[in-house]
């Protein structure tokens, strides 16, 4: 079961993270460019279909493996061994994330002008930014970072 956990835990992120590089570095900069809002909409709009279920499958494998790695969860919030500094860094970058997806979905795509493309990019560019330090995070563990 643990081994199919990382599985889909990478499958997810590859989705997640993929998609974000996609988005900010292909689609980002012509959209700017361009102050091409349809684009943009229509991109969001389909890959929130698939990248939403990405993140939820990689909160709930990410909870799963945790678990696994370290059952009783004691002590693991104290920050005194390097799989809790990870484990808190991976929880520090999703309520970020969070933070952002929110505030982007609420405030932001709803009333998505040319004027306010720019905040949009703002949310973009650290989300994508934190999908790879998830990802890098998670190579850290792989290689034992923490052993």
């Amino acid at each position: 079961m643990y081994e199919f956990a990382i599985l889909l835990h990478l499958l997810a992120a590859t989705i997640w993270t993929g998609g974000h590089l996609v988005l900010a570095i292909g689609i980002l900069p012509g959209v700017l460019k361009n102050t091409d809002l349809a684009f943009i909409r229509a991109f969001e709009s389909a890959y929130e279909k698939v990248g939403i279920p990405a993140l939820i499958i990689q909160i709930l494998t990410g909870v799963w493996i945790s678990y696994s790695i370290w059952p009783t969860g004691e002590g693991l919030l104290e920050l005194a061994s390097p799989i809790s500094k990870l484990i808190a860094v991976k929880l520090s970058l999703l309520l970020l994330t969070v933070l952002f997806a929110i505030d982007a979905r609420l405030r932001i795509i709803p009333n998505l002008t040319s004027a306010n493309l720019y905040s949009l990019a703002w949310h973009i560019i650290p989300v994508t930014i934190f999908s790879v330090l998830f990802a890098a995070a998670g190579v850290l563990f792989r290689f034992g970072y923490f052993n």
